[in-house]
């Protein structure tokens, strides 16, 4: 039997560089427009790469997505959804404990034992039929927690609308995945495009709305992100924004 090779420690080192690299490109204070958007210093650049993003998304992604969509029965794709909100709910576990939130953590780690013994692996979400809550956090939003700041808004080649802070907690990220554990790389590379397929199918209909009623798709996107991301990490109970990021501390 063909043995897989491991080629995650490279692959999410090139990542987590890339990831430093832009950070620092923007804290050591790149050229931009003295009437930039303060969230957004980089906005000719991240509308470049908005740009390739939404080229690629319509060439290849979405045209992929909307086919899966119509060939996967819904049963399937909601399995596919719960299989890998289970994996995520691993992840919460941790960044629940580091952001000392105990009954959250709990609750992760019962969704998790739940939906995997008995839930066919996560495929079927017993656990919310058993009303156990679900308390989604990765470590972007642990480190907002812990008080580092969000940082500029970056749009990433590929991946997306981020932020400086949710940039450099990409890799721990990655490394806090399950698949990351599965040492078959077809494998693991398979399953992570399922998973950015089904997410995307996803989100056809708000994608396409997006279009019909954006005057400009890059603010609407970028804002809509930020403020999601400020409630994720204040767990839907913002500060006013007139104080500083940096300095804000998380209620529990």
């Amino acid at each position: 039997m063909m043995q897989g090779i491991n080629l995650r420690p490279s692959f999410w080192r090139r990542l987590g560089m890339s990831g430093f690299l832009m950070a620092l490109l923007v804290t050591t204070g790149c050229a931009s427009s003295p009437n930039a958007n303060p969230k957004d210093p980089l906005e000719p650049f991240n509308r470049g790469v908005y740009q390739f993003n939404d080229a690629v998304d319509r060439a290849v992604i979405k045209p992929v997505a909307t086919v899966y969509k119509e060939v996967m029965p819904q049963p399937v794709r909601t399995g596919v959804d719960n299989f890998f909100n289970n994996l995520q709910d691993a992840w919460s576990i941790v960044n629940n404990a580091l952001q000392f939130k105990g009954e959250a953590a709990g609750n992760s780690l019962v969704r998790f034992g739940v939906n995997t013994f008995w839930g066919l692996g996560g495929v079927l979400d017993i656990a919310t039929e058993m009303q156990i809550e679900r308390s989604t956090e990765d470590f972007g939003q642990t480190l907002g927690y812990w008080g580092v700041g969000s940082g500029p808004y970056l749009v990433l080649p590929l991946l997306g609308p981020s932020t400086v802070r949710d940039t450099v907690a990409l890799p721990v990220d990655a490394q806090g995945n399950l698949l990351s554990r599965v040492n078959d790389v077809p494998a693991r590379n398979s399953a992570t495009a399922l998973n950015l397929l089904d997410r995307r199918a996803r989100l056809l209909k708000a994608s396409d709305m997006l279009d019909e009623v954006a005057l400009d798709p890059y603010t609407f996107t970028r804002d809509a992100f930020l403020q999601r991301r400020r409630n994720q990490v204040y767990d839907g109970n913002p500060p006013d924004e007139a104080e500083p990021d940096v300095q804000e501390q998380p209620a529990n």
